[in-house]
């Protein structure tokens, strides 16, 4: 007998005078009263921890989240991911090893990165530093994706072009924002972890959308129509950049001082990447990315194919990706909750490990293990993807962690984005080097004969990067990596004063709607 029905007769033998009240006894009352209260919680905690970081950082700071990468990175990332796929096979009908060393050309634009944030920050245009910045990614951006999608046969270099023009757009507006997250991190370390939880979620959110409506499109507009769709964030980031309130600097106007600006931050650059703190976590990430060659074409030629792969719908491609995006939402949340706190060189040599080891479940689908499990292909394949995206984003977080801990005060906008140009260079390299080996393998539009070799060798490569494990600094997040001094040194010119720091200033608030003075 448990403790609420012993309850219930010890009240009935005191007072048998009293109805009986079974269904409202205290203890199911207090039951079922704590388990709404939980799902409550449970629910608006997201909420809460937003309104946190809200009132911790800036509200501004969480919109350009949001809005750049949410909308801009997450969603048309997404989409143009399936998009793009079904426009070179269908559309333009290209191999896949083609198709996979084209990808690596939309990495060029994040690779200026560094770039993109010495002309926001040495080269004001009427003053601005920022709001022309994200008006001329937009339009770069819009044009491109109409282009694109409206012009019918367009040679192939045009088409790649446009491509690339969408993805200057998202590099570009994704320069100020890194430059308010690192600098966010070096003044408030304890929620460095918090805001890449915040970007890893609303990246994965904004993949899920695109990703669930990206196959569902292509069926009913065809892929080259179903472009078009990527130029709503372009547009968007156009009205940022005349609703973003950000003061007149007149001081920095003048080239010649411009251009000093550009010398100090370059050789502040130059001083803290000799820094063994430094460039050791720096080659690890480019390596770690540059080993794990992609093979993603391939793969998907052979998802699609009538006669050697499943032959997925497009609907369901989409599908598969949105569960993978909703997956990478879990692998945000498990790190947020479980892992922020770890040694960065303990948690990336496990995530590691599982990412390597994780690759074999590409191995099964390609070889048909998973028939012989009686394993259906698109559980099987839900069921690879989730496991992937989870892993990938555990792997992935820490690494954005550690390097806006590397990163002077003064310069981090810049010298983040330098670090992100590595990355970039490391992805490049990834994508290319999966090209060259399909065509290596004579993996074809239609062969795929050895598209299983392909993927033992990209899961050796993947283990490979264990042994460079010892170039990340075995600290938790918490730890300072660069030295004191430096980060009270950089950023500052010749003469120091205060037009040095009106310089280095971030100053991305949104404006007022009401008052249009301050637009």
């Amino acid at each position: 007998m448990d403790s609420e029905t012993q309850e219930l007769v010890h009240r009935q033998s005191v007072a048998s005078d009293e109805p009986e009240k079974p269904e409202d006894g205290p203890g199911s009352h207090q039951s079922t009263q704590h388990g709404s209260t939980f799902g409550i919680e449970l629910i608006l905690q997201p909420v809460t921890w937003i309104a946190m970081l809200s009132r911790e950082l800036n509200p501004s700071f969480i919109f350009g989240v949001f809005l750049v990468y949410g909308l801009s990175q997450g969603f048309t990332g997404s989409f143009s991911r399936v998009v793009t796929d079904y426009y070179w096979k269908d559309v333009q009908k290209v191999q896949p090893s083609d198709v996979q060393m084209f990808s690596g050309f939309y990495y060029i634009p994040w690779l200026m990165k560094p770039i993109w944030g010495v002309l926001t920050d040495a080269f004001p245009v009427y003053g601005y530093r920022r709001r022309p910045y994200f008006v001329f990614a937009g339009i770069i951006g819009t044009v491109a994706s109409f282009t694109v999608s409206a012009i019918t046969g367009l040679p192939v270099a045009m088409a790649l072009l446009c491509f690339v023009g969408v993805s200057v757009c998202v590099a570009m507006a994704d320069v100020t924002i890194d430059a308010c997250i690192a600098t966010n991190s070096i003044n408030k370390p304890k929620l460095a972890p918090d805001m890449q939880s915040l970007c890893g979620f609303l990246s994965s959110f904004g993949a899920l959308i695109g990703y669930s409506s990206s196959g569902f499109l292509v069926h009913h507009l065809g892929p080259q129509a179903a472009l078009s769709l990527m130029a709503v964030p372009a547009v968007l980031l156009v009205l940022l950049g005349f609703v973003l309130f950000e003061s007149k600097n007149y001081k920095v106007s003048n080239k010649e001082k411009a251009w000093e600006k550009v010398g100090t931050t370059v050789s502040g650059m130059g001083r803290t990447i000799k820094i063994s703190a430094v460039w050791q976590p720096s080659l690890y990430m480019f390596i770690s990315l540059a080993l794990s060659v992609s093979t993603h074409e391939g793969q998907f030629y052979w998802y699609t194919d009538k006669t050697a792969g499943p032959h997925f719908s497009q609907e369901f491609v989409g599908m598969i990706y949105a569960i993978g995006a909703m997956a990478s939402m879990v692998g945000v949340l498990i790190y947020h909750k479980f892992l922020k706190n770890f040694r960065f060189r303990t948690l990336l040599f496990y995530a590691q490990l599982l990412y390597g080891v994780s690759g074999i479940l590409d191995l099964f689908f390609v070889l048909r293990w998973n028939l012989k499990l009686g394993l259906p292909d698109p559980i099987f394949v839900i069921m690879e993807e989730c496991t992937s995206r989870i892993i990938t984003r555990i792997r992935w977080i820490p690494m954005i962690v550690l390097s806006t801990k590397l990163c002077p005060l003064g310069i981090e906008g810049t010298f983040f984005a330098l670090l992100m140009c590595i990355d970039s260079l490391g992805s490049l390299t990834h994508k290319i080097g999966g090209g060259l080996l399909l065509r290596a393998l004579h993996v074809t539009r239609t062969d795929f004969t050895n598209l299983w070799l392909a993927l033992f060798i990209r899961n050796v490569l993947r283990l490979c990067t264990l042994f460079f494990i010892f170039l990340v600094p075995n600290v938790s997040p918490n730890e300072v990596l660069v030295p004191p001094d430096l980060l009270k040194s950089q950023g500052k010119g010749s003469s120091g004063g205060e037009s040095d720091s009106e310089f280095f200033e971030e100053t991305v608030q949104l404006a007022k709607l009401g008052n249009v003075d301050e637009v």
